[in-house]
């Protein structure tokens, strides 16, 4: 790790450098890359190994192990962006808020993000904060021609930034509200949109309700299959494993 910067009072950008970066790749949108993140109390990066069916530390504890949207990648100076939501709580959360300059890190990835089908006139892109890093960079990859429907849920005010530039893109910011379920008003504004077959949709946040819009899409509207990608990022009530 060489950098840390905040970008606003919710969100720090850690950039991650070093020859190990070359040859890194994440051309499609919403890629994944994991990051092991350093116990609180240890002052060296320990890397797990491979025990037959998980990694584990040498004193066989589990490493904790995040998943981050690549912001951006600079392939000369072998720098790599990552958005880590600040959430008061959560290993990810607190490594970012006191990331040192220099500070070890390990990456693994990329893993594969969304391959824009470049004949698809409409799309709806939905999240909720952990997932602003991937939306941003997948409604920047739409086709011009196409429109889109964009909705984002937030906890607080202060998480609303700029989305996109694409000039068909409707962005609806939802504000969760202190009793609602995360995730709640995304699936109330995926179930009161009009929506038609050919539609496109990507859609990523908290797993119950990812899976409450899965079964919408394809239980009430029957909208195929191969048109729809929803990832659950994190689980409510648990440590989630995507973090931004």
């Amino acid at each position: 790790m060489i950098r840390a910067e905040s970008v606003t009072p919710w969100l720090r950008r850690i950039t991650l450098g070093g020859d190990a970066l070359a040859g890194f790749t994440a051309d499609e949108p919403a890629a994944s890359v994991r990051l092991l993140i350093p116990g609180e109390a240890a002052t060296d990066l320990v890397i797990p190994t491979w025990r037959g069916n998980e990694f584990l530390l040498p004193d066989d504890s589990k490493p904790t192990i995040r998943t981050f949207t690549p912001r951006a990648f600079d392939p000369v100076a072998l720098e790599l962006d990552v958005d880590v939501v600040i959430h008061g709580h959560g290993p990810a959360s607190n490594w970012a808020a006191a990331a040192i300059v220099g500070a070890p890190a390990a990456v693994s990835g990329p893993g594969r993000g969304y391959t824009v089908d470049s004949s698809a006139t409409h799309f709806i892109v939905a999240g909720d904060e952990s997932a602003v890093p991937a939306i941003r960079q997948l409604v920047g990859g739409l086709p011009v021609h196409a429109h889109a429907r964009v909705f984002v849920e937030v906890t607080r005010p202060d998480a609303r930034t700029q989305i996109t530039d694409h000039t068909d893109a409707l962005v609806t910011w939802l504000d969760l509200g202190d009793d609602a379920l995360p995730g709640s008003r995304l699936v109330d504004a995926m179930q009161d949109t009009p929506i038609n077959p050919d539609t496109r949709i990507w859609a990523a946040g908290e797993a119950a309700s990812m899976q409450r819009i899965r079964r919408h899409c394809f239980e009430t509207l029957r909208i195929p299959r191969s048109h729809c990608t929803i990832r659950g990022y994190w689980k409510h009530g648990r440590g989630g494993d995507f973090e931004g």
